[in-house]
């Protein structure tokens, strides 16, 4: 069973985005796979930002990383791009810790002028075997109140549209693997 990891680059305790990514966590619980979240945030300011690996959140942070087949990479557009709290993340994985993982991206923002942030911001630092169709969630779109936090349906059907697709890719992934390898093979 393939294990999926959303990491969530927001700032907030009270955050859209980690909103957005449980929902995509839920979803793909319940179509069989093994799900964790990571919130940047609640990793230790200092060790994230001195870059310190070997002290034991960020370590295990990293090893969850590696031990993920997919990541789900969900972050508020800040000044139109991702956050830096989730940049300094990143900038801690090493070179290829992205190789051979399928990945998701997701964005949340205040107005679809941000919309293109997940191309022309987030996607260029996600070298990965396979980044799907992301999707741009508008904070309006989130709705929080007394109850459960909600998407609205139409936001949530698109987001499951995403979804949906990344889980078939992440079906995908272990056939295109032996595939690739078969070809490479010289009798």
């Amino acid at each position: 069973m393939p294990h999926l990891l959303a990491i969530t680059g927001s700032p907030s305790a009270h955050s859209r985005t980690a909103v957005v990514a449980d929902h995509v966590l839920r979803r793909l619980s319940h179509s069989g796979f093994e799900t964790a979240h990571l919130s940047v945030r609640e990793l230790p300011a200092a060790d994230l930002l001195a870059a310190r690996r070997g002290e034991p959140e960020i370590r295990r942070a990293l090893e969850a990383v590696a031990e993920a087949d997919g990541l789900v990479i969900a972050t508020p557009v800040y000044k139109a791009s991702y956050t830096g709290l989730l940049k300094a993340f990143l900038d801690l994985l090493p070179q290829d810790g992205l190789d051979g993982k399928t990945v998701l991206p997701l964005a949340t923002g205040g107005s679809l002028a941000h919309v293109l942030t997940i191309d022309y911001a987030l996607r260029p630092v996600l070298a990965a075997r396979h980044v799907t169709a992301g999707r741009f969630v508008l904070d309006s779109s989130v709705e929080r109140g007394a109850g459960p936090d909600r998407l609205r349906p139409e936001a949530e059907l698109d987001l499951y549209q995403a979804v949906d697709e990344f889980a078939a890719a992440l079906r995908s992934a272990p056939a295109a693997a032996v595939t690739a390898a078969a070809l490479t093979t010289t009798p």
